[in-house]
């Protein structure tokens, strides 16, 4: 039950996380830049947390301890956001996506270098047939070409996503409140944004109320929500096996991209769908795969005397 759970936490994160674009395209259109639109975006998810907390009655105290780890995580995840988006002004967003989802390899290789933790060789293919469908999902046309600061760059959002989920998975606050880590995370990244859009051209002033209610979603459903999730599913089936699941989150966008916003689905859009899902099938099914295979070469294997 509990690795049920689990799928389906990982799911729900990738797939909130997906619905970015339905929430920030609007504020662009609007005239926000990227600085002000994620400042906003992690002040509200901090209100919102906080007063989920306080409405669940839930403690805010931590041990003084826990603080290096809750800066860590706030520097890791801000990191992650800050790269991607720059990583937008070297190369298009399909270059982009594919290059930050290489995140669930380097989940897997930090979590063999440092924790000597193997993955099995069903995972390893469910991690390269799922890039090879975010590519499929992502790459189209001149897209294929990019600068290799551009290229460096997002990797370093790769490496910093992967760094979190390792951080949450290993230390000693995997076990808390997915609200309370999450309530924390958010104040070290809002407080960060903030020092990096005053040091640019400062924080813009929300444009109408419409635009108000799409930072409050942008900061509950792919923010609060995934991230609740995403410790809930790490907690339950580990770190690698979340980052795979992560591929539905590309998916989540192609579709939102297709059906609010008019863009076109090709069937190359549709052959990465179908395998990002077979990756996710295989992660599920992981335990029954290796099992079947094993009886199966039991039985066929030689017996000797």
């Amino acid at each position: 039950m509990n690795s049920l759970k689990g799928f389906f936490y990982g799911i729900a994160t990738s797939v909130t996380f997906g619905l970015i674009p339905l929430f920030t395209l609007p504020l662009m259109q609007k005239g926000m830049v990227f600085d002000s639109i994620l400042f906003y975006r992690f002040l509200f998810a901090t209100f919102a947390l906080g007063a989920m907390m306080k409405i669940k009655k839930e403690s805010f105290r931590i041990e003084s301890r826990d603080i290096p780890m809750f800066l860590l995580l706030g520097l890791l995840y801000t990191g992650s956001a800050m790269f991607l988006f720059w990583g937008y002004g070297f190369m298009g967003a399909g270059v982009a996506t594919t290059l930050h989802f290489t995140y669930p390899v380097f989940v897997t290789l930090l979590m063999l270098v440092l924790f000597r933790e193997k993955a099995s060789w069903v995972t390893w293919v469910a991690i390269l047939l799922a890039i090879y469908g975010v590519s499929e999902l992502s790459l189209k046309g001149d897209e294929l070409s990019a600068d290799a600061t551009g290229v460096v760059i997002v990797l370093l959002s790769a490496v910093c996503y992967a760094g979190y989920i390792v951080a949450v998975n290993k230390s000693r606050l995997r076990d808390m409140s997915g609200r309370k880590l999450a309530f924390y995370v958010f104040i070290v990244s809002t407080v960060l944004f903030a020092i990096k859009a005053l040091t640019n051209q400062g924080i813009q002033s929300v444009p109408d109320a419409v635009s108000i209610g799409n930072l409050f979603l942008l900061a509950v459903v792919p923010t609060v929500i995934s991230n609740i999730t995403l410790v809930l599913a790490v907690q339950n089936i580990g770190g690698t096996m979340t980052s795979v699941l992560g591929a539905m989150e590309p998916v989540t966008a192609v579709c939102i991209g297709a059906l609010i916003f008019g863009e076109e689905f090709t069937m190359q859009e549709g052959w990465g769908i179908f395998l990002i899902l077979v990756a996710v099938t295989l992660i599920v099914l992981t335990r029954t795969i290796q099992k079947s295979l094993s009886a199966v070469v039991r039985k066929i294997r030689p017996r000797h005397a």
